[in-house]
């Protein structure tokens, strides 16, 4: 039975019962019917059903983000911004649906050729816990919009949030059974997956359970678009404003207490330029407000379960091992809750733990190189190619160096973020497929060719 835990104090919340077999198998059943009706309702009503979703998220703003934060662990300031950007997102496909499912015309020998975008079915969603709802609804509404209906089975600790997305669905009048929140076992997934009546999966989380996940859909040849771990780098060039570089290094490394994929995580500074930056970055950080994560001031929450802080606490011995100073924190606090002080680990070595293994939580890694090869070459020295930071006053030389960083995005002079305007995914093993734009609404659709030859006129 998952158990939900606060982390703040690491007391339990509530006890979540699990799905039955019966009530599972209800919930596929139910979703290919509903599934098969909404394929055919016109578009404009299914875009209507994305507005009264947003409208939902907007009016229990208050509400969700109090789960959210109880759940999980995130400033409920953060948890209230998840909320709104889910909505904002769900409006933007309202919005542009329309267009990005549009018939493509191709022109041919045909009288008429072109490209069509059928939905697949129903959609396996397997989501985690530090976006709860925006993992989520970036990935529903696209897929709604494009006719697919959605099984989500939500990580454990984070049920409470899973079952409240599946009230919210229902208060905006989503058909019956186009959506269903399970929860289940781990070990049920694969049958999740291997069910006939799932046509296609999507996972956000871990690069080992993204493996796992691709080989069970692979043995199925079922469609997957996996957003998987990240190591980002972070480059200051020697010319780079350091003042903004700094300010954004700080939002870039703890937001969501450093716990999310896309948070910058290694920064490869020029030596020129080291001192000075990591001193504004360590005050910056020093001055983030740890604590409640329900006060209004708080900045740095606790991390979402006491395994993670063990962990991330491991990685930076094992890294002031293998050479590196603790410029800020570095020590497991005490009293209640699963908190880690924002540190800062400078001369990290490009072979220790710090910089090869991906650190989930709020510990930022600088590593020293001279000039911009070298960075790029550090930049590239990982298993993750998700996103990348690089900051310099020369936007040719950063247009350019851009091209040779391996990553699913380049942001220069600002901060990595999702936008659905913009496509957002990785290489390497940060995983395959792109959610957001008129690319992730693609990714769960039959692009489907249909070829017209002339018609006699006897």
């Amino acid at each position: 039975m998952p158990t939900s835990v606060n982390p703040a104090t690491g007391e339990a919340i509530a006890d979540h019962t699990l799905h039955t077999a019966a009530e599972i198998d209800a919930a596929l059943r139910d979703a290919v019917t509903a599934q098969e009706a909404w394929r055919e309702t016109p578009l404009p009503v299914r875009t209507a059903l994305l507005t009264r979703i947003a409208s939902v998220l907007r009016e229990g703003v208050d509400e969700y983000a109090q789960v959210i934060t109880a759940e999980m662990g995130k400033p409920i300031t953060e948890a209230r911004a998840e909320i709104l950007k889910s909505a904002k997102t769900l409006d933007h496909y309202a919005e542009n649906a329309a267009r990005y499912l549009a018939f493509e015309e191709i022109p041919s020998d045909a009288a008429e050729s072109g490209v069509v975008f059928d939905p697949l079915g129903v959609i396996l969603a397997i989501m985690p816990w530090n976006y709860p709802f925006w993992q989520f609804f970036r990935f529903a509404a696209p897929a709604l919009a494009a006719g697919n209906g959605a099984i989500l089975k939500h990580a454990a600790n984070v049920s409470g949030s899973a079952l409240l997305i599946q009230r919210i669905m229902e208060d905006a009048g989503t058909p019956r059974g186009l959506f269903s929140a399970l929860i289940i076992e781990p070990s049920e997934v694969r049958g999740l997956i291997e069910d006939p009546r799932i046509a296609a999966v999507t996972l956000t989380g871990s690069t080992e359970v993204g493996a796992i996940v691709a080989s069970q859909a692979g043995g199925a040849l079922k469609k997957q678009v996996l957003e998987l771990g990240g190591s980002d780098p972070f480059i200051v060039a020697a010319d780079a404003d350091l003042d903004a570089a700094s300010t954004v290094a700080v939002s870039s490394r703890f937001n969501t207490t450093g716990q999310s994929c896309v948070n910058a995580k290694r920064f490869i500074v020029d030596q020129a330029v080291a001192d000075e930056f990591v001193e504004l970055f360590a005050t910056k950080a020093a001055a983030l407000v740890v604590g409640d994560p329900t006060a209004e001031d708080t900045q740095i929450g606790p991390m979402a379960r006491e395994g993670l802080r063990l962990h991330l606490h491991d990685q930076v011995e094992r890294t002031v091992r293998a050479g590196a100073t603790v410029v800020l924190g570095g020590r497991v606090p005490d009293g209640p809750g699963f908190f880690y002080p924002p540190t800062i680990l400078d001369h990290v070595p490009p072979e220790s733990a710090a910089f090869t293994e991906e650190t989930f939580g709020p510990v930022a890694s600088v590593t020293r190189v001279s000039g911009m090869d070298e960075a790029i070459r550090y930049a590239n020295d990982s298993d993750y190619g998700l996103g990348a930071t690089l900051f310099t006053r020369d936007v040719e030389t950063a247009r350019r160096a851009a091209r040779r960083i391996d990553a699913g995005a380049v942001f220069i002079n600002g901060q990595v973020a999702s936008d659905p305007r913009l496509p957002f995914g990785g290489i390497k093993r940060s995983g395959y497929g792109r959610e957001l734009s008129g690319f992730g609404i693609r990714e769960f659709v039959n692009i489907k060719t249909i070829w017209i030859g002339p018609v006699s006129d006897r």
